[in-house]
């Protein structure tokens, strides 16, 4: 295999660099405690996307990825690095059943049907559900976990020994959380989940079964705006623990293996258009990364990033950038176009009620570049696209993990009959 093509980050507020041989490159080296407005960005070089026969992404797109790059400078030899990815892989598969797979991206007749679609155009559906965890959030994670093991291995990190390892945080109560509870189990890493009093009985028993130390989160009086949960996984990252979360301002590698799903949906679409992607965002990392991979495999469908009404900070976001010049002028507008929502209200698509939009930046620019737009849905969009989406599809995914749907349903009579469109269905129905 060739030279890896990341050579490092650079931000897109400041400007700062890290280099690839950077470990440890979790957040921008000017953010702070009182100014986390900073978003790293890889840095890399072009050649045409291309996978190899493993069906796993971390092996098939292993020379695109910003781990590869890392573990090459630390000095692990190609046949290394491929070890290192299916051995954590096996691991994963040990508690999970299965490891890391190419998920399935095609037509649905049924879905394209229904929704009054030509034969020429249509609604692709990438199924997520059966991936690791249940949803896309642990190839986020995944590189993350890369990435630590390789700088342990090669004797970069500041521990001697798997006891002395420090706790992972995440601050999560939903898929991201099992998924990061799933790979820690893997390893055996300690891991803290940082969880609202509110949080799904169902899936703290199950974060339980794997391992991990569950800590809700009551609103202090103390506390900023902003969610609690948030805070006590920050807190928990200054006093030591490694930021596992699937937000990019809070830990950057979390965009890198992100990008395999955009990734296989421009292989797999093999050289077919898209017109339009609808993806549901919570934090934002999901739609940044699909539309990153969706670029980097020659396709730039329009991107429309899903939000409801009851919790859309990105959506205003969008509306104030463009006093001030649009999305390319955002970065210098951060405190004036992203803060907590001030009233989150209550949605079936619980897991995209993220009072921040983190990785707003990236999201952005990718729908100005695309010439795409914000979707704001209503809760009978919601509840319709649910329904609709798993009976059309045969998919059990919550009405979460079909958001981005309600978004094409919100928009369906400006979208035409022959355009094609792609939505991912992304957390399993628990």
């Amino acid at each position: 295999m060739s030279a890896p093509l990341v050579t490092g980050w650079m931000c897109g507020v400041c400007g700062a660099t890290v280099d690839i041989s950077v470990p440890f490159s979790w957040r921008c080296p000017n953010s702070t405690s009182a100014d986390r407005r900073h978003a790293l960005r890889l840095q890399q070089g072009v050649e045409p996307l291309r996978s190899s026969s493993e069906a796993n992404p971390f092996l098939g797109f292993r020379r695109f990825l910003a781990w590869d790059g890392f573990a090459a400078a630390a000095g692990l030899s190609d046949a290394a690095r491929a070890a290192l990815a299916a051995d954590l892989d096996d691991r994963v598969a040990a508690v999970q059943g299965h490891g890391f797979v190419t998920t399935p991206f095609a037509r649905s007749d049924a879905l394209s049907d229904a929704l009054g679609f030509a034969a020429e155009g249509g609604v692709w559906v990438k199924d997520e559900t059966h991936n690791v965890g249940g949803s896309h959030k642990a190839r986020h994670l995944f590189s993350i976990l890369l990435h630590l093991v390789t700088a342990e291995r090669a004797g970069l990190a500041p521990w001697t020994s798997t006891a002395e390892r420090p706790a992972l945080a995440i601050a999560s109560c939903g898929n991201a959380a099992i998924a990061a509870s799933t790979l820690a189990a893997a390893v055996g890493w300690p891991i803290h989940v940082f969880v609202p009093v509110s949080a799904n009985p169902h899936v703290t028993k199950r974060l339980g079964e794997l391992g991990a130390q569950v800590v809700e989160c009551p609103r202090l009086a103390s506390d900023p705006p902003g969610d609690p949960c948030v805070h006590r996984f920050r807190e928990a990252v200054s006093a030591g623990a490694v930021p596992f979360s699937v937000q990019g301002p809070e830990n950057a590698w979390c965009l890198d293996g992100g990008r395999t799903i955009g990734w296989e949906m421009a292989t797999q679409l093999a050289g077919l258009p898209l017109d339009r992607v609808f993806v549901q965002v919570g934090g934002g990392a999901f739609a940044a990364c699909v539309a990153d991979g969706l670029a980097m495999g020659g396709s730039m469908p329009r991107l429309h990033a899903v939000q409801t009404v009851s919790c859309a900070p990105l959506d205003r976001a969008w509306q104030r950038s463009q006093q001030f010049g649009g999305a390319a002028a955002a970065a210098d507008h951060w405190a004036e176009c992203m803060w907590p929502w001030e009233l989150v209200g209550d949605s079936a698509a619980d897991g995209i009620l993220d009072d921040e939009t983190y990785d707003w930046l990236p999201v952005l620019g990718a729908m100005s570049r695309s010439d795409g737009s914000p979707v704001v849905v209503a809760e009978v969009d919601v509840l319709r696209a649910n329904e609709l989406g798993c009976a059309s599809t045969g998919i059990e995914a919550s009405a979460t993990g079909t958001a981005g749907l309600a978004g094409l349903l919100r928009l369906h009579d400006a979208v035409q009959p022959d355009e094609r469109v792609a939505v991912v269905f992304s957390g399993i129905r628990r």
